[in-house]
């Protein structure tokens, strides 16, 4: 990529990264990548140095899970606990809350998982019926939470519930790190159709009783602001736009992983006198699909580097629109990857097949595709909202 875009650095990072996907490669094994991944300071390039990390930002983080992704074995969690959890933690946490966890995110000996899905609220904030009551010192958490991915293999759950404002009575968002093993913290596999290998959970909060230092951010008299109470919803955003970001990253890289299949067997798969990439019906949709695929991942540069400089609205606009941007790009180059290998396409040597699935992945979550067009229309265009 040209240095206009992307710095020298960030393509030395880039094929670092490459090179250690292609040692683990498609049937990798999860644990020895993300050990191996974390140890030479990838899986915590955004975090503060202080804390063990790389002092970048999401424009590196996204990079490597890119590349990583471009290689056949992306690292999911790496949109969880990292990118929402370390940031929301390096951004608004105690400074007792970043010792404790910040140096275990950033050299991948600790994970944490992201609790915000409902099963009648979905992603909508002001639905959350988690709830948070004060009983003495301690916080009491009761709810239930759905679609909560890598929570069997997380220390903790960085939990978005809600507790009533005790000037207006209102109800507000805020956040609570729940360790795994907290008395009447329950959880149920989800039988998901899905090849990977974070699974997913539903969670029950029964009674969950946490210390006062379990709120992100401490109390309402913090610093600038930044208290758990009073800042549950910029602390929230200040997560799901990297979540946005790198859920685009994902996206790229499982469509550049199966492009480049397909590319290589209609560079080599010949049938009468010439290989089947000669054929305009053959190359020109996969020319398609890697233009599409490089026009999202400008569009995350920008919403990378946005997020980066600080600006929080601009980076909520671009990432809205690269994850969108790169979730159609990928679901686009998987089917035509699939449909380019005929039913090769379709075995298990290809290792195609089940991205058909997985692709899917990004058009859906943690927005749908529809969500993001709501965004665009009432915030981009300024258009009258429907709901």
């Amino acid at each position: 990529m040209s240095t206009v875009i992307e710095t020298e650095e960030h393509t030395a990072l880039r094929d670092a990264v490459a090179a250690l996907g292609r040692r683990h490669g498609r049937e990798h094994d999860r644990a020895a990548l993300w050990a191996e991944a974390g140890k030479l300071g990838y899986l915590g390039v955004n975090l503060p140095e202080e804390y063990g990390g790389g002092g970048g930002g999401m424009a590196e983080l996204s990079i490597v899970l890119e590349e990583l992704g471009a290689a056949g074995c992306p690292l999911l969690m790496m949109v969880v606990s990292p990118a929402i959890c370390g940031t929301v933690i390096a951004r608004f946490g105690t400074d007792e809350q970043k010792r404790h966890w910040l140096p275990g995110l950033a050299d991948g000996t600790r994970t944490m998982a992201f609790g915000i899905t409902e099963p009648d609220a979905g992603s909508n904030s002001h639905r959350i019926t988690t709830t948070a009551r004060r009983d003495g010192d301690d916080w009491v958490l009761t709810g239930r939470k759905v679609f909560i991915s890598g929570v069997d293999i997380a220390d903790a759950t960085l939990i978005v519930g809600r507790t009533e404002d005790a000037r207006t009575g209102k109800l507000k968002p805020c956040l609570f790190v729940v360790p795994r093993d907290a008395p009447g913290f329950g959880r149920r596999r989800i039988d998901m159709e899905l090849h990977a290998h974070e699974k997913q959970f539903e969670l029950t909060l029964d009674d969950v009783r946490l210390p006062a230092d379990a709120l992100v951010g401490g109390g309402t008299s913090q610093a600038e602001g930044r208290g758990g109470e009073d800042a549950g919803l910029l602390q929230l955003f200040a997560g799901l736009n990297p979540e946005r970001i790198m859920t685009a990253a994902f996206a790229l890289g499982m469509g550049r992983y199966a492009l480049a299949k397909a590319v290589a067997y209609a560079r080599d798969r010949q049938v009468w006198k010439a290989p089947i990439g000669a054929h305009q019906a053959i190359a020109h949709p996969l020319a398609q699909a890697h233009i599409e695929l490089e026009l999202a991942r400008l569009m995350t540069r920008k919403a990378a580097h946005l997020y980066d400089a600080g600006d929080d609205l601009g980076a909520g606009e671009a990432a809205n629109m690269a994850k969108y941007a790169a979730a159609e790009a990928c679901v686009k180059a998987v089917d035509q990857s699939v449909h380019t290998l005929g039913g090769n396409g379709l075995t298990h040597e290809f290792g195609l097949a089940s991205l058909i699935t997985a692709s899917r992945v990004a058009r859906i979550a943690p927005v749908s595709r529809e969500m993001i067009l709501n965004y665009v229309s009432h915030q981009t265009l300024g258009l009258p909202k429907s709901y």
